[in-house]
């Protein structure tokens, strides 16, 4: 079976081992609901775009409904990620005690291929002390990989340690554990958390055979202090950021993306 479909797509989005990326997280209202920033979402996405942005993180639904105004804006068009599963994660049941935790499939890999989508992404969410979500969690990610396989698209797999057994989501043990975890199923690049600290993250990219690309997470208090994850994380080898409520709810978000696409230029390392 030829590679070849995996190695361009994820191509167009990493644009090479010596680039270092900016892509948009846009896929936050169906977990979060129209937060700030995600209004007019054609005209963010145009943004984004316009901002330098390397790839953007969508739902498929909407998706749907910008790619028009996207590929008739004067930019090019950025890579796109399609987000094909949802959690209730966010909604931490497990802190209080109540309910359930749930994910599912929302859409295969092919039809985020039929949509123009470049790769798909999943969550992979450990540390929650459900042992049979964990178990359905693995599954998933292992189903959607094969399929991946199947048709050359690359999965990116967003991991993460969240819940009662978790004091510290960015200690590198549990970083190394689900960054691991996520290649040994099949991911083509994952979506994790900084370690806090360039060291540290140097050892996390040490240990993972495949790009990692640093979310962002809640906004930070400041632009200033979330470029700072963005200098700590390239120092410590990241392939490059996928941001969200840092980037669209930034106090000017021109000028973030500028700034932050300065630091990712600025570095000269090379990354796998």
């Amino acid at each position: 079976m030829s590679d070849a479909g995996r190695i361009i797509r994820l191509n167009r989005i990493l644009r090479g081992n010596q680039h270092k990326a900016l892509i948009v997280a846009f896929d936050h209202a169906l977990v979060l609901g129209p937060i700030p920033g995600t209004e007019d979402p054609a005209g963010q996405i145009q943004r984004f775009a316009a901002g330098g942005a390397d790839a953007i993180l969508l739902n498929l639904g909407l998706l749907q409904d910008c790619i028009a105004s996207l590929a008739s804006a004067p930019t090019p068009v950025p890579g796109i990620i399609a987000r094909i599963d949802w959690t209730t994660v966010w909604g931490a049941p497990e802190r209080s005690g109540g309910g359930e935790l749930r994910s599912c499939l929302l859409a295969r890999p092919e039809d985020a291929l039929r949509h123009g989508a470049d790769a798909v992404l999943t969550y992979l969410v450990v540390g929650t002390g459900d042992t049979d979500f964990e178990a359905k969690e693995v599954e998933r990610n292992a189903q959607v990989a094969r399929e991946c396989e199947r048709i050359g698209m690359p999965l990116i797999v967003e991991t993460l340690a969240r819940g009662k057994q978790v004091a510290n989501p960015s200690d590198s043990k549990w970083l190394n554990l689900h960054t691991r975890m996520a290649v040994e199923l099949g991911a083509s690049m994952v979506k994790t958390d900084y370690a806090g600290d360039p060291n540290s993250m140097r050892r996390v990219v040490d240990n993972c055979p495949v790009p990692i690309v640093v979310l962002g997470g809640s906004r930070y208090s400041s632009d200033e202090q979330a470029l700072d994850v963005v200098r700590g994380a390239i120092a410590g080898g990241a392939a490059g950021i996928l941001f969200g409520r840092n980037v669209f709810q930034a106090e000017n978000m021109a000028v973030f993306l500028q700034k932050a696409r300065a630091v990712l230029d600025a570095s000269p390392q090379v990354t796998r």
